[in-house]
């Protein structure tokens, strides 16, 4: 029976990308043992200093590039689940690798490029405001489930746990890593919180 989870990210946090790429590689181990839902969460949302913006109630105009970011998640997804899973690399390679903006159109066609998608259709779907429904929904969920950062992953018996994985040094073994996680926050409720104590920069 395959392990279902839902992942909370948002493409312009680095630690979301070191999760991304770990799960990634966790998935190219197990296959269909591993059942992943990535759920939009912007972080732009979650440090607003106004308590009534509302992200997704914004403008379509790329000021905000993880919603445009999302968008073009959303209209890849239109061209199947493999179409979906590349630009999802693709657009964190592009923040996070090249240091560019996703809320530019010609960063997301240069994405949707190394993703092999159909870029005509692309740009036909990345008109759409369809994906505004979906990040209210997905953030909500998440704010209800006590989701507060990037990435977080949820199980399906309510557990879940807020992860930063290293970009720079992923685990050597993803699957005996995964496995680790899963014993420790999905079966292990006792375990409220884990945080490493980091040294001050001198």
């Amino acid at each position: 029976m395959a392990e279902k989870i839902d992942v909370y990210f948002d493409y312009t946090c680095p630690w979301a990308w070191g999760s991304q790429v770990w799960l990634d590689q966790v998935r190219d181990k197990l296959g269909d043992d591993l059942d992943i839902t990535w759920k939009y969460f912007p972080l732009e949302q979650v440090n607003a200093a106004d308590p009534g913006f509302k992200l997704w109630e914004q403008p379509n105009d790329g000021a905000s590039s993880s919603l445009r970011s999302f968008q073009a998640a959303h209209a890849a997804a239109r061209q199947g689940e493999e179409a979906f899973r590349k630009m999802h690399a693709a657009l964190y390679l592009k923040r996070h690798q090249d240091g560019r903006n996703l809320g530019k159109q010609d960063v997301l066609e240069a994405a949707a490029g190394d993703a092999g998608l159909d870029l005509d259709q692309f740009r036909k779907d990345l008109e759409s405001d369809e994906v505004f429904a979906a990040v209210e929904d997905h953030y909500t969920a998440g704010r209800e489930l006590g989701v507060f950062g990037t990435p977080t992953i949820m199980f399906e018996n309510g557990e879940g746990a807020y992860l930063q994985v290293d970009f720079r040094d992923l685990p050597k073994d993803p699957v005996v890593f995964w496995e680790e996680f899963v014993t420790t926050v999905r079966d292990r409720p006792e375990v409220r919180e884990i945080k490493r104590p980091r040294k001050p920069r001198s």
